[in-house]
């Protein structure tokens, strides 16, 4: 994995902060392989918050969190939640790839 200990505790930290404790956080994409280099930060977050206008403001607190503590990253994000109408394929390849933090 291409996270250091610090960037891996920086998200967890700001993945509960925002969607609460509950969340589960997963790393997905190049960032996962040790051999590749580069990439943006791919992550599936799964909520249990199910409030559209709560999701998004989390999403937006979290962007932020990271932003500050890290500088700037480009950072992918799923969000995952109960009663998700549609759910790209995208989160299954994320599920089944990713590396929980």
């Amino acid at each position: 994995m291409r996270l250091t200990a610090h960037q891996q505790q920086v998200i967890k930290q700001a993945a509960q902060d925002a969607f609460g404790p509950d969340v589960r956080v997963h790393l997905f994409g190049s960032r996962v392989d040790d051999t590749r280099r580069g990439g943006d930060i791919d992550l599936l977050i799964r909520t249990a918050l199910t409030d559209p206008e709560r999701i998004v403001r989390a999403e937006i607190d979290f962007q932020v969190q990271v932003q500050r503590a890290l500088g700037e990253q480009r950072i992918d994000l799923l969000v995952d939640y109960p009663g998700r109408r549609v759910r790209p394929p995208i989160f299954d390849v994320a599920a089944r790839t990713g590396v929980a933090l």
